[in-house]
């Protein structure tokens, strides 16, 4: 992480990652008219998720979103709630942990204020599936142990700070085994396209839902990750969900 956005709050241009896209993405998740394959423009990913000291500097510039102003339809109570104030990080929150306690319209706000966005999901999932030498190792099992032995520890950890795990072969860092991530079309991973409808089942009901979308099901790696994604609504916050923007490169097509 650069000084410059650490005090500041704004990437700097070496921040962030182009990725080449791919015209035909081997999505894990099986989208009726799609053939499984997903569109992927090139586009720019940050190289690590979001700090506490970045997202202290975006409420310090947009009052509304300091905890206890924001309206609770865009953010449930427990917001921020790790924080000592609304613009007090405290002893026990490093300025370069990642932020968590951040719903997704919260998410979707800083982003646009760096003039970025959220990444979609097969944009996160094209990316997430590199490795430190390969642009795709999901066919490892090794890959897959890997992300499943980071779910299986106990979150009652501090968070490391971001970028200090191995960055993949695109430069990035942390896409596993830091935080969950929002992503910005994550309502739209059900096979329900109308999220309203979440509140009317419980969460094994939308895992069983997720495994019922997905190409590949024995990519249970994968499928946790949308599983969970799927249960939120877009007020929620918890203590190991975070987020990363991403931009368009103009110009680009898949």
């Amino acid at each position: 992480m650069t000084l410059h956005a650490s005090l500041t709050g704004t990437p700097a241009e070496n921040d962030w990652v182009r990725l080449p896209g791919n015209p035909a993405f081997a999505t894990v998740l099986d989208y009726a008219d799609s053939g499984g394959k997903a569109r992927v423009a090139p586009f720019e990913m940050s190289r690590r998720p979001v700090t506490n000291a970045q997202f202290l500097a975006f409420v310090t510039a947009n009052p509304r979103w300091r905890r206890g102003a924001v309206p609770a339809v865009f953010a449930e109570a427990r917001y921020l709630d790790h924080w000592r104030g609304p613009l007090q990080l405290g002893n026990d929150v490093r300025p370069q942990q990642p932020v968590t306690r951040i719903s997704w319209f919260a998410a979707r706000a800083y982003c646009e204020w760096q003039s970025a966005r959220l990444p979609r999901w097969a944009e996160w999932e094209y990316a997430a599936a590199a490795d430190g030498s390969r642009s795709d190792a999901r066919a490892d099992p090794a890959w897959r142990e890997r992300i499943l032995s980071w779910y299986a520890k106990p979150s009652t950890h501090a968070l490391a700070d971001v970028g200090t795990g191995s960055a993949d072969v695109n430069g990035i860092h942390d896409l596993h085994g830091l935080v969950w991530e929002w992503v910005d079309d994550y309502a739209a991973m059900l096979v329900s396209s109308d999220n309203r409808q979440q509140g009317d089942k419980d969460i094994l009901q939308f895992c069983g839902a997720g495994a019922l979308s997905t190409k590949d099901r024995e990519n249970y790696a994968v499928l946790m990750r949308i599983a969970m994604l799927s249960a939120l609504e877009a007020d929620d916050t918890t203590a190991n969900l975070g987020f990363r923007c991403a931009r368009e490169i103009p110009g680009a097509t898949p």
